[in-house]
């Protein structure tokens, strides 16, 4: 069980939430989440990327010059790879990259990853009742009033996406809001801190904590 201070909107100490995750053990916990990111990487890739071959590029169909007699070197086709504007050898094809995993070991590596960024981890009250309007500077404020440092990487994670939270942190270059039950191996790994409120740490517990 990890014990985390919770912050309010001014930064001072409001309590403490405790988190409690099954993680995998020790020896296996690297390779677990490991496999995890790179699963989610391969199944972001489109795999749309396509050469053409020899076969398939356009022209070719008469030999360039004879065999023997000019001096050159022969050839065959101007769509050769070794010509300018010729095929393309082991070119990419439209491929499939998805990567399986179970659920229960995906579930594993997630709540493995969010308890090892435990030393990041900032949590806060609620706070969507502070913004009667979008205001990105109130909300740059309030993470330098928690202890985020200019220019770090923050993931915000929220239990329910608030409009003028969303507003604000939008246009943020290196922030990235996140709900509850969209959490993710990459986001969780990249980010320098991650900002949480306390009813998403609850959320949290509640879907991940079996």
């Amino acid at each position: 069980m990890v014990d985390c201070v919770i912050r309010d909107w001014q930064g001072a100490e409001a309590g403490t939430a405790s988190l409690e995750l099954r993680i995998a053990k020790e020896e296996s916990a690297a390779h677990v989440v490991h496999r995890a990111l790179v699963r989610q990487m391969n199944n972001a890739r489109q795999g749309t990327a396509s050469a053409k071959t020899r076969a398939e590029v356009r022209g070719g169909g008469r030999k360039p010059w004879r065999q023997k007699g000019t001096g050159r070197a022969r050839a065959g086709s101007n769509r050769s790879p070794l010509w300018r504007g010729g095929g393309v050898i082991f070119g990419p094809k439209p491929r499939d990259y998805s990567v399986k995993m179970n659920r229960k070991e995906r579930r594993l590596a997630l709540r493995t990853a969010f308890q090892s960024r435990v030393d990041d981890l900032v949590v806060v009250a609620d706070f969507a009742e502070q913004f009667s309007r979008p205001k990105t500077k109130e909300l740059l404020g309030a993470m330098s009033r928690w202890g985020v440092e200019p220019g770090e990487k923050v993931l915000l994670i929220v239990s329910d996406r608030d409009q003028n939270v969303y507003l604000s942190a939008r246009n943020v270059s290196k922030l990235r809001m996140l709900s509850a039950h969209n959490l993710n191996i990459f986001d969780i790994l990249a980010a320098d801190k991650l900002v949480v409120t306390a009813s998403a740490i609850e959320k949290i517990q509640e879907v991940y904590g079996d």
